[in-house]
């Protein structure tokens, strides 16, 4: 089970992981450095072909310009058939030059042979030179208009042992000597790797530099962001008042502009909902409390008529079970409307017991009469901290809403789940109908409505659901999948903590009240302290009742 619930915790841990890998910094320097990285590369790899293609040109043109001439130069006064030493030593006058290359020089001897002639026969042998390069030189092209020589001389450039070189090879036109220079690109090499080096090391800067311009734009961009979504997290937690400092008149400033300004408007929304909804629960308040008068009367009036109903006209007698009735529910109507009204000011306390859950349920229901109409499974032992009659409240707005809507028998279990209190109710009836499921706790929600005048009012469940929340409990609603719905209540087993909290904040609100309250007297005349119709609960909007929907100093 271990792993199973930790497959969700691990998960959540890599998503976040995640999102600070993939934030709008990261994102953002990362395009900056692409962005820099892609221009630097770009640059250097420029600089560098052109570089290359300058360097090595100069330098082969320098050293074909001086093989053309010399060979020229220093073939001429050959015989027109030389003798190897003669060959040589012209091959040698050939290398000594400014440029560095060696030279191979051939032609036919005065033996009739053929003298391969290298100012270096180790280093320079006619095998270095390749065939097509050889080709080339040998052939012999037509005179015409636009070609005045049989002749031409062609370049190549080769690899030998991991050291470039270049080849190039001719003919002298008119008779003489075939001659091929070998001149060695390693300096090139050296230098155009140096410079490969110091773009690569001017790409790295460049990509170093782009990082903190990326640091320094993201800090700038993304610092009023942030103010923004802290600003927003606040303003979502319900500080209204939040407000942005706008600075500059970028767009980041109208957006700032914007912000204060709907904040201003959600403020004034906000408070004039406020207004309404805590006008709203006083005119409730009041009007339960004004009803409570004449039922009080009605109530002992109907009761002497339902003992003196026996002794009425049959033809009255209806019309009086009607009344009493009808006076019943509305008694029951305006008591949960004042316990409505107690939960929304936020004067409803908890008043603490051990309770033996099984006598409770038990009470509950031998109360009600309901024996036989319920079967109780329910584990002797179990003592947790709880308010008995609200607890009462819930169990029997459970088991008559079952009795009612359901279908016997209804059966109740109570168990113990890990540190929470388990207490179903099920019954064998029809079950909820799936649209209803979302709204049975819904207040005045009746799941017909074309019956929308019925024998409850509609406020049970929700009642029920408003003492489960003030032990730190739930209610849930589902269907069974052998028939009927089920009712599942969750209270913690120990609910002292969320009295203790009560407490704290009731007597947080008094001693603000009695400050308000002496600061007021400071400023009124009679040296009175005048408060400012504070209330005694939690929750805004409150009226002075304390737990009884009662108000104790009377309404202006």
């Amino acid at each position: 089970m271990s792993a199973v619930s930790d497959e969700p915790g691990r998960a959540r841990g890599w998503a976040a992981g995640l999102l600070r890998w993939f934030s709008l910094r990261l994102r953002l320097m990362l395009v900056f450095g692409l962005v820099a990285l892609t221009a630097a590369v770009s640059a250097s790899a420029i600089a560098y072909w052109l570089n290359r293609d300058a360097v090595l040109t100069r330098t082969q043109d320098a050293a074909l310009d001086e093989f053309r001439k010399s060979l020229k130069d220093d073939t001429d006064p050959l015989p027109s058939l030389p003798t190897c030493s003669e060959l040589r030593d012209a091959a040698g006058r050939m290398a000594d030059n400014t440029q560095k290359y060696e030279v191979l020089l051939i032609t036919r001897t005065r033996d009739a042979g053929s003298c391969p002639a290298a100012s270096d026969k180790k280093l320079f042998t006619l095998d270095a030179v390749p065939a097509s390069l050889r080709s080339a030189v040998d052939q012999k092209r037509p005179v015409a208009k636009g070609n005045t020589s049989p002749y031409h001389l062609y370049w190549q450039r080769i690899t030998l042992d991991g050291t470039p070189y270049l080849v190039g090879g001719a003919k002298v036109n008119g008779g003489g000597p075939t001659g091929y220079m070998l001149k060695s690109l390693d300096t090139e090499r050296q230098d155009l790797n140096s410079l490969a080096w110091s773009l690569g090391i001017a790409t790295g800067l460049a990509l170093i530099g782009a990082a903190l311009l990326a640091q320094a734009a993201a800090a700038t961009v993304l610092r009023p962001v942030q103010r923004l979504g802290e600003a927003a997290y606040r303003l979502g937690e319900g500080h209204l008042d939040t407000r942005l400092q706008v600075s500059g008149s970028d767009e980041l400033a109208n957006l700032s502009h914007t912000f204060n300004r709907a904040a201003e408007r959600l403020q004034k929304r906000v408070a004039e909902l406020s207004a309404r909804e805590a006008s709203s629960r006083r005119f409730v308040a009041d009007m339960s409390h004004e009803l409570r008068t004449p039922l009080t009367a009605i109530t002992a009036v109907s009761e002497v008529l339902e003992e003196e109903a026996d002794s009425l006209d049959p033809m009255i007698a209806p019309a009086v079970q009607l009344v009493v009735s009808e006076t019943r529910r509305l008694n029951d109507l305006v008591e949960n409307l004042m316990e409505v009204t107690r939960f929304d000011a936020g004067t409803a306390r908890l008043v603490l017991d051990d309770v033996d859950v099984a006598d409770q349920v038990t009470a509950c229901i031998d109360a009600r009469a309901w024996l036989d109409a319920v079967e109780l499974d329910a584990a002797r032992g179990i003592v947790a901290p709880l308010d008995p009659r609200r607890l009462d409240v819930i169990l029997a707005n459970l088991i008559g809403n079952a009795l009612k809507h359901g279908g016997s028998p209804v059966r109740v279990s109570v168990r113990t789940d890990g540190d929470e209190l388990l207490i179903k109710v099920r019954d064998h009836g029809p079950g909820i109908p799936e649209d209803v499921l979302p709204h049975v706790f819904d207040r005045f929600y009746k799941a017909s409505a074309s019956r929308p005048r019925s024998e409850g009012s509609g406020l049970g469940l929700s009642i029920a659901m408003e003492n489960a929340h003030i032990h730190g409990g739930d209610i849930s609603a589902a269907n069974s999948p052998e028939g009927g719905a089920v009712f599942a209540l969750r209270l913690p087993m120990d609910a002292s903590r969320i009295a203790s909290d009560e407490a704290e904040d009731e007597l947080g609100d008094l001693d603000d009240l009695d400050r308000e309250g002496a600061a007021e007297g400071e400023r009124d005349d009679g040296g009175r302290a005048r408060g400012k119709g504070r209330t005694w609960g939690k929750g805004k909007g409150r009226n002075s009742a304390r737990g009884t929907g009662r108000n104790e100093e009377g309404r202006p």
